[in-house]
This record gives structure tokens, sequence and C-alpha cells, in this order.
């Protein structure tokens, strides 16, 4: 990645190829899940404190994943917005099947 990417479709091509381990999928799949589950409690309890807790989930669980499983620096610090909106474009791939959490590794 020495070139800067221009467009989000390539981007988006660039953060699966970071992101082929069964691990590092359920990993980003869970923290998402879990940033919907606290803005859903948010929103039924009035409990706006437990917001912080998105990042926390949201960033905890993908950078987790990078640093143990994929072994990669997460593109998050290079393309902050295009990380994020590619996170939850994949979760919603991985719950609708257009992605899969088993992805086919190359040798």
């Amino acid at each position: 990645m020495s070139e800067r990417i221009k467009t989000f479709k390539e981007f988006y091509g660039f953060y699966l190829d970071e992101h082929k381990k069964l691990g590092t999928r359920i990993f980003h799949f869970l923290g998402i899940l879990f940033v919907f589950i606290v803005i859903g409690f948010v929103i039924y309890t009035g409990k706006e404190r437990f917001l912080w807790y998105i990042p926390i989930f949201g960033y905890g669980f993908a950078w987790l994943s990078h640093a143990f499983i994929e072994r990669n620096k997460p593109a998050t610090f290079k393309y902050p917005l295009w990380s994020l909106l590619s996170d939850f474009k994949l979760f919603f791939e991985l719950l609708t099947g257009r992605q899969k959490f088993k992805t086919q590794e190359k040798a």
C-alpha cells in the first residue's frame, strides 16, 4: 500500500484482502454487532453514558484481530473513514451471505 488509494471501491478490495482469516472476520463482525447492541441499549434505556463502549467494541475487537490473528496493521490509521465504512459494509455482507466468514486463503 505504497500509493494512496483514491476510490472507496479500490479501498474495499484492499480491505477485504487485509481481512481474509476466519478469526479476523468473526472479531470484526462481533465488534460491529456489539456496537449496534450498545446503540440499541442506549436508545432503549436513555443511558447515554454507555456510548463510550462503542469505540471500545468497534475498534478493540478489530485491532486485536489484526494484532493476533491477521498479523497486519489496521488501515484505520491511514484511511479512517473508509475503514469505518468498510467495517459496516463487511458486517452487512457477512450478515446477508454476500461475503463468507471463511475465505479461500492463498498459500
